[in-house]
């Protein structure tokens, strides 16, 4: 019997098939791996376009939710602010006017009561529009000192109940024009201004304003803060010290946060919505700026300091001949020891006018 061995060239077919059908394998194998990926694609794709439909309603069911809340607050708020302005009016008037000590307590009482419900209101609104974003800067050139003159004529009535001596001083480079948000700025102070007559039974408070210098920006950077020099823009610094009941330790990190009320022995007994530094923040915050306070102790008193930025005026004289004077109480005068005085005023704050802001 005769054995037959197969060929080279059969053994060399034979090694061909088996790595074709090796590359066969190997491609069917990438093929069904593409084809996993594919359908775990498919349901990723799936998966996220219930979720992008998910997310745009809810996105509307919320965007709805903020129009009605502020449709309902704007609302609520002009129908309360007119019969609570006209009880502060006429209130005020009431003071003015022949009353037993016992009839002026009462009066000062709902006066100060009024005072702090339109507050509370105004700053519900306003908290409203800040965390939603519609709250925009109007943005224009205004008189900075006269800012400061209207916070004075605010907070000065109050002041002179609780027979506090309030001052204001001005730096003598600090520019009579800025482009800025006037309400906001306003609104910055006089609640900053407002919170050191509430929390002082006895002593004085005084208002700083100054210019940061370009070489001294540096000493106000944090991880959130980054000023910076340039000649189209300044940085306006506002101090308000008071000798009033002081913040403890432990409620220095909490007084930006809302509706926080101090735990220190030395505040209880001052009654608020916690809201007022919290807008304060937001509107410091918007301007491009910075805020923080400081105190040594219950009891020592408060510096609270802001920086904000503002742009530079160039047609001053322009505007200053354009400025309509506003009215200042006689009686403020004489505390605006300053480097550089307010420009004077003439006549007398209205009453109406006088309380309409509560500080």
């Amino acid at each position: 019997m005769v054995l037959m061995l197969p060929s080279d060239s059969a053994r060399k077919w034979h090694v061909h098939e088996l790595e074709l059908v090796e590359v066969v394998a190997d491609q069917v194998a990438v093929a069904l791996s593409h084809a996993a990926i594919l359908e775990e694609s498919m349901r990723a794709r799936d998966l996220l376009m219930e979720q992008n439909v998910a997310l745009d309603l809810a996105r509307r069911e919320a965007e709805m939710a903020i129009r009605a809340r502020n449709d309902f607050l704007a609302v609520m708020n002009h129908e309360m602010r007119t019969p609570m302005n006209a009880i502060i009016a006429l209130s005020s008037l009431l003071l003015e006017t022949e009353l037993t000590p016992e009839q002026r307590l009462m009066v000062e009482t709902v006066l100060k009561s009024s005072n702090l419900l339109a507050t509370l209101i105004n700053d519900v609104l306003d908290l409203s529009k800040l965390e939603d974003g519609s709250l925009e800067l109007e943005i224009k050139a205004f008189n900075l000192h006269a800012v400061f003159k209207e916070v004075m004529g605010f907070i000065k009535p109050i002041a002179s109940i609780k027979r506090l001596s309030v001052s204001v001083m001005l730096a003598p480079d600090l520019p009579l024009c800025a482009i800025g948000d006037e309400k906001g700025l306003m609104q910055t102070i006089l609640n900053i201004s407002g919170n050191a007559v509430k929390f002082t039974k006895e002593g004085h408070i005084t208002l700083v304003a100054s210019i940061v210098k370009a070489d001294s920006l540096r000493e106000f950077r944090t991880p959130e803060f980054h000023p910076t020099a340039s000649d189209d823009h300044f940085y306006l610094k506002v101090q308000v010290k008071d000798t009033g009941c002081g913040i403890g330790p432990q409620d220095l990190p909490h007084v930006f946060t809302k509706f926080a009320h101090p735990q220190s022995g030395g505040n209880r007994g001052f009654n608020g919505s916690g809201l007022g530094l919290a807008i304060c923040k937001r509107f410091v915050s918007l301007m491009g700026g910075h805020i923080w306070i400081d105190s040594e102790g219950t009891g020592r008193g408060c510096t609270a300091t802001f920086v904000v930025k503002l742009g530079v005026c160039d047609n001053t004289n322009t505007y200053q001949q354009q400025l309509i004077p506003l009215v200042w109480p006689s009686s403020a005068d004489s505390d605006l020891r300053a480097p550089k005085p307010l420009p004077d005023g003439r006549g007398s704050t209205p009453l109406k006018s006088r309380y309409q802001r509560s500080v």
